[in-house]
């Protein structure tokens, strides 16, 4: 019981470590093209991938739990 309850635990960290970290790539793409619109395709691509490898970190620790 105490190995399902720490790997509902790991899983929810990594959730809110994933989110956290979505947020701030959000934020930071904002602002970057904020203060450069004309570079707003490129600061897209790049805040797409590194949302991708962010989430990714989730199903890492899903696979992990079992």
């Amino acid at each position: 019981m105490l190995a399902e309850l720490s790997g509902s635990i790991h899983v929810g960290l990594a959730a809110v470590g994933s989110a956290i970290g979505v947020g701030l790539i959000g934020m930071k793409a904002a602002e970057a093209v904020g203060r450069n619109p004309g570079a707003a395709g490129k600061i897209l691509t790049q805040a797409i991938i590194s949302s991708a490898l962010a989430e990714g970190i989730i199903f890492f620790a899903i696979f992990l739990v079992k």
